[in-house]
């Protein structure tokens, strides 16, 4: 019987079934599950600074109002900038709408196409033919899932940042308490009670040190792909403002929050701008230049310079990349897209300070 319930194939089952019910509970609470998923992760983005802060001697509680302000500051930002843009898109419609009907015409006269619809192609009866009730429905639910996110999100903060430190302490005493008593058990059948003492000591050291090292490589992860999406960003912007793009603004924040995207987010923060500039200039040449600078940005970024500030360590495999971003798009939708690897990322640096081998070959298997 025992062999029957050790038998590794067993296990190997039982915890497929139990993955494929795990993520079926996490896409069914995907409202609850993913705000506190971010809310989490800017707990540890603001950890240096309330640290930074409580080291002043200001209170826990100010601390927390402080990076409430700001979440608060930045989102208002955001949206505000979003609406600006939206309305000056639709006052400037009609000009891009021309030029895009110039274009198909165009280019269908080059190649020798004859087919009234591209012959006499408009895009304003195109438009015409869509579901405009149905975006709109779509956007005022998406709209209103947006501010129950951000709302969840603040609250979750709030509970988040206060029991962080009491929920990280909870489990390191049952840790430690748990490898003493596996500790003290080995050592008390050789009778070596001295012994026992100093392993305990040493596995508490070890297991704060562990801790200690997942937090800090967790805040190194996240601050780096801030500031790399950042980099990112601004070095494109500076590329459309020096091509004098129209909307350069609204491309660099797509950049910057596409960039947490793997691979197909960096695309689309190429494609969108390269549009733009084709619509503008009407002009292929100009177009394919612009492409080719951004192209080169994303490339020395995303492939030399991230790698070398995150270290090996840190590297994720590409082909695990793919499948974090496959699954977690599938589980969450976008907002999956965007947390896959910071997701991955935090797996596998827990996973890597564990002393399992079988944790340490999955580890292994993530490493780029």
């Amino acid at each position: 019987m025992k062999k029957t319930l050790t038998d590794p194939a067993i296990k190997f089952f039982i915890i497929v079934i139990g993955l494929v019910v795990l993520f079926g509970v996490l896409k069914e609470l995907q409202h609850i599950v993913v705000p506190l998923i971010i809310a989490y992760l800017l707990v540890f983005i603001f950890e240096p600074l309330n640290t930074f802060l409580i080291g002043k001697k200001l209170p826990k509680s100010f601390t927390t109002i402080i990076d409430l302000l700001i979440i608060i500051a930045f989102f208002w930002g955001l949206s505000s900038f979003i609406i600006d843009s939206f309305s000056r898109l639709g006052e400037e419609l009609p000009f891009y709408e021309q030029k895009l009907n110039n274009i198909v015409q165009n280019t269908a006269a080059s190649f020798g196409i004859t087919d009234e619809m591209f012959k006499d192609f408009n895009i304003v009866e195109i438009l015409k033919r869509i579901d405009y009730g149905g975006i709109a429905s779509g956007l005022f639910t998406s709209t209103l899932s947006l501010f129950s996110a951000g709302f969840f999100i603040l609250f979750f903060f709030i509970f988040v940042s206060s029991s962080h430190e009491r929920i990280i302490k909870a489990i390191k005493k049952r840790y430690i308490k748990r490898q003493s008593e596996i500790s003290y058990t080995i050592e008390k059948k050789q009778n070596e009670s001295t012994k026992v003492e100093k392993a305990t000591n040493d596995r508490k050291k070890k297991i704060e040190k562990t801790f200690k090292d997942i937090t800090e490589q967790i805040q190194r992860y996240l601050a780096t792909k801030f500031l790399i999406s950042l980099l990112t960003s601004v070095l494109i912007g500076l590329v459309l403002w020096i091509f004098n793009i129209d909307f350069l603004i609204v491309w660099a924040v797509l950049t910057f929050f596409l960039n947490f995207i793997p691979n197909i987010g960096s695309i689309i923060a190429i494609v969108l701008p390269t549009v733009m500039t084709l619509i503008q200039y009407e002009s292929i040449g100009y177009t394919l230049l612009v492409a080719g600078i951004i192209t080169i940005i994303q490339n020395l970024i995303g492939n030399i310079l991230e790698p070398k500030i995150l270290g090996n360590k840190l590297g994720l495999n590409p082909l695990i990349i793919l499948l974090s971003l496959l699954l977690w798009g599938y589980v969450w939708g976008i907002a999956g897209m965007f947390l896959s690897v910071p997701i991955t990322a935090v797996i596998k640096i827990i996973i890597s300070n564990s002393e399992s081998s079988n944790l340490q070959f999955m580890s292994d298997l993530m490493e780029n």
